[in-house]
């Protein structure tokens, strides 16, 4: 018998979305400002590329973790050195974007042609690394060695998940355990980096900073998680890229490894897509089929509750304002989404 927490039926991902951030609309604002102004230059190429990457859109959810955890802990989120360093998470995102398309040789992102497709690849490269040392150049305006640390172990860490799992390119062995270990460095060190410097920032007691840092990383796990299932079941007009582009890139998600280990012998059909880099030897609706049958997709759907529900958990330590509310409903958003 399948289970569900109640978070699903909590809000539809459109109520949620904008429940949350009407609470921060001001300071987002502000931050869409600050984004402007850090990733403008007085070389024109740059400000040409940061224009084109701005242009691209994107949720900012990351920015809107740290500023509602500042809010949490009783602070004023609009100060400006809690807007800076909001901006500085959503640069180190755009930079960590920029460089996946190239790593990935991905063609479109968020409905628009990749910067490395329309620009090349050494314009995005040198474009990625250079908001990486402008997010870095603003941060040390706080002058605070905690925010500084979790900044250079944040950066290693998503730069040691990309090499991880450039390693695991095209295996159809990768485990439960490897799957984890790189998802937490790629996408979940992230948002926990934005609630604890949120937290840190406001003043937070130590008991609030680690609960916040704790509910970041169980939301970044969930987030991924359904970000996988949106992978095979999702349009491509929805998802911005192409669908089941995953598989096509040589990574195996949850569903896929939890699929493998059920029945071993659907290791060749997924070695012949990535071989391959496309579907027409098996198709993505057949597979997506024995998914379904095997119910992985539902399973892995249920992993992304399990860590939502945890994530809501590691609240409870916090005073139930309404900041603390968005917080427990920015989990329900991130699964029930369709992009």
């Amino acid at each position: 018998m399948q289970t569900f927490s109640p978070i699903r039926e909590k809000l539809n991902p459109q109520i949620a979305a904008k429940k949350i951030f009407s609470l921060i609309k001001n300071e987002m604002m502000l931050v869409e400002t600050e984004f402007q102004r850090q990733a403008s230059s007085n070389i024109q190429v740059i400000n040409y590329l940061g224009d084109y990457l701005r242009a691209s859109g994107g949720k900012r959810v990351r920015p809107a973790l740290l500023l509602l955890s500042n809010f949490a802990v009783g602070a004023d989120a609009s100060k400006k050195n809690v807007i800076r360093l909001a901006t500085v998470m959503e640069m180190l995102h755009t930079a960590t974007l920029v460089h996946d398309d190239i790593i990935d040789n991905a063609d479109t992102r968020r409905n628009r042609t990749s910067v490395n497709a329309r620009f090349g690849n050494q314009s995005a490269v040198l474009m990625g690394d250079w908001l990486y040392m402008s997010a870095f150049e603003t941060s040390l305006k706080e002058r605070s060695l905690e925010v500084l640390d979790i900044l250079t172990r944040l950066t290693r860490k998503m730069t040691e998940g990309e090499l991880i799992q450039l390693t695991m390119l095209g295996r159809s062995d990768i485990s439960e355990q490897e799957y984890f270990d790189i998802l937490q460095r790629k996408t979940a060190f992230l948002f926990s980096a934005c609630c604890e410097i949120g937290a840190i920032l406001g003043g937070a007691t130590q008991e609030q900073q680690i609960a916040l840092r704790d509910y970041g990383m169980n939301l970044g796990i969930a987030f991924q998680l359904a970000d996988d299932v949106l992978d095979f079941v999702a349009d491509e007009d929805v998802l911005g890229k192409a669908a089941g582009a995953d598989l096509l890139e040589g990574k195996l998600t949850l569903p896929l490894i939890l699929f493998v280990q059920r029945d071993p012998s659907v290791k060749a059909d997924l070695e012949q897509i990535m071989h391959d880099g496309d579907y027409s030897k098996v198709s993505r609706e057949m597979l997506l089929e024995k998914l379904e049958i095997a119910q992985t997709i539902e399973e892995t759907r249920r992993h992304a509750y399990s860590y939502a529900e945890k994530a809501r958990k590691n609240l409870e330590v916090l005073e139930k304002t309404e900041y603390r509310l968005a917080l427990e409903d920015i989990p329900a958003y991130m699964i029930e989404r369709n992009k």
